[in-house]
């Protein structure tokens, strides 16, 4: 029996979720994810506390994505030829090492160590996704994708508060939050091993994929089909511009608002929140009563005009914003500990001068976040529901691996542009820069995306066919 068939029944018929299939997959994805959402908001103040200023920051938050690159497709074709589980379970454990070198860093080239070891090993989301594939129908895959970024949002939500709790516990160092990361890392590896079930069926076409190997080149050359390059376009263009937002948002607020590592936490926790309840409950609805398609463009509108407002957010500190408060909670954490010269007490990320008196700064990034993580929230799994169906299902796999690639080279490339641009041009320039992107993307998806039925499923091993 195939896959596809064995999920119909499952979920009788193909019209509800089956919740109880899914549930193990999202509770070890939602643990995994708990060590990740709780570094992101601490990052690029981490980086800064060593001296590092908007571009080298953005140089760190792309050595990741660099070596996911490369990782990912591979560990992608590995899980459909040697099960989800394995693979699954290789890239958790590189994660838990990286968040311990992460946590004992005392340089800032310990930093980008910890972020490369994590990277080349980061096939989690990927083989995740490739899992739910497997015992979703086309119906409810995009509701099962959606619950991936579901274990996100929550992730955003449960991760900055454990990151505040830290913080304060710790007295605002800044290592002990990696080494709480690498704790929830671990704690996913056991549930994974102990609770997690492999889900990958044989069926003729994996067969056939399997055996003509897993090459990067023969990946990439699903890149000429008709509409399956255009999704990988997209997914690739539209993380230049959320991964630009994601990386650079901690270092927007701190120089923009004033805000510190417990007062970021607060925002992407807020960001969570708006991201849960799109993707447990909006987003199933959403797609079955619009298509994956018309869900595409809605995410791309929504992420234009977020990204747009984003850049428009005024200079106000936030009320009790104090400048000297946060110079030497900064000064706490790095490298400038060690040298109690008034030259190395100097920050290279320009933060605000006078305290903070009013509220419309702190107002108006709230209200730009709103489209912005409900455009988010809806692109990734909507963009990959549509490529697993123009795949047979040996490749789904590999296709998803693909995607998780490109996503990885977008944001690779998302920091590093960022943080040039905000350091030539400030902090107004990125966020605009992506708006500007996001809204030529809506306008070549409604030039060109199709919609999937009447599209032929293609196998990754295809020769490229000529433009239909």
């Amino acid at each position: 029996m195939s896959v596809s068939n064995r999920s119909t029944s499952a979920v009788g018929g193909g019209e509800k979720l089956d919740f109880k299939r899914v549930a193990p997959v999202f509770v070890v994805v939602l643990v995994d994810l708990l060590g990740l959402t709780i570094i992101i908001p601490l990052m690029p103040l981490y980086a800064a506390s060593f001296g590092a200023n908007a571009f080298l920051i953005g140089v760190l938050g792309a050595a990741y994505p660099v070596m996911q690159v490369v990782g990912a497709p591979i560990l992608g074709r590995l899980s459909d030829r040697y099960g989800r589980k394995p693979v699954l379970l290789v890239s958790q454990v590189g994660t838990f090492i990286g968040f311990v070198l992460l946590g004992s860093a005392d340089t800032l080239w310990l930093l980008f160590l910890a972020r490369i070891i994590d990277g080349l090993s980061g096939g989690n989301i990927s083989t995740a996704q490739a899992v739910i594939s497997d015992i979703t129908t086309e119906e409810t895959r995009t509701q099962g994708l959606g619950l991936i970024g579901a274990a996100f949002g929550i992730g955003f939500i449960i991760g900055p508060v454990i990151a505040f709790v830290s913080l304060a516990l710790s007295g605002n160092n800044y290592h002990v939050p990696a080494f709480v990361a690498a704790g929830f890392s671990l704690i996913s590896i056991l549930l994974t091993w102990f609770l997690l079930e492999e889900t990958l069926e044989r069926s003729p076409d994996s067969a056939q994929s399997t055996a003509a190997g897993f090459s990067i080149s023969r990946l990439l050359s699903v890149l000429g089909l008709p509409q399956v390059g255009l999704l990988l376009g997209l997914m690739f263009l539209q993380q230049i511009a959320f991964g630009g937002f994601e990386q650079l948002l901690a270092l927007f607020t701190l120089n923009r608002l004033g805000l510190n590592a417990s007062g970021n936490a607060a925002i992407f926790v807020y960001v969570g929140v708006i991201v849960v309840f799109v993707q447990v409950y909006f987003i199933g609805r959403w797609s079955r009563r619009w298509g994956d398609r018309n869900l595409v463009y809605l995410g791309l509108a929504a992420l234009a005009l977020g990204l747009t407002l984003m850049a428009l957010t005024p200079s106000e500190p936030a009320p009790w914003y104090r400048p000297e408060l946060l110079r030497e909670e900064l000064f706490e954490s790095g490298d400038v500990r060690a040298h109690e010269t008034p030259v190395t007490k100097s920050l290279a990320v320009e933060i605000p001068e006078k305290a903070g008196d009013s509220w419309l700064g702190v107002g108006w990034i709230l209200a730009a976040l709103l489209p912005t993580s409900i455009g988010g929230g809806i692109l990734r799994p909507g963009i990959n529901s549509l490529l697993t169906k123009r795949v047979v299902a040996g490749d789904v796999g590999g296709v998803l691996g693909l995607s998780s690639a490109f996503n990885s080279a977008a944001n690779a490339i998302a920091p590093v542009l960022g943080g040039a641009l905000f350091q030539i041009l400030g902090s107004t320039a990125p966020f605009l820069t992506f708006g500007l992107i996001m809204l030529g993307l809506f306008l070549l998806a409604l030039r060109r995306l199709q919609p999937a039925e009447g599209i032929e499923r293609v196998t990754l091993q295809d020769p490229v066919p000529p433009d239909r």
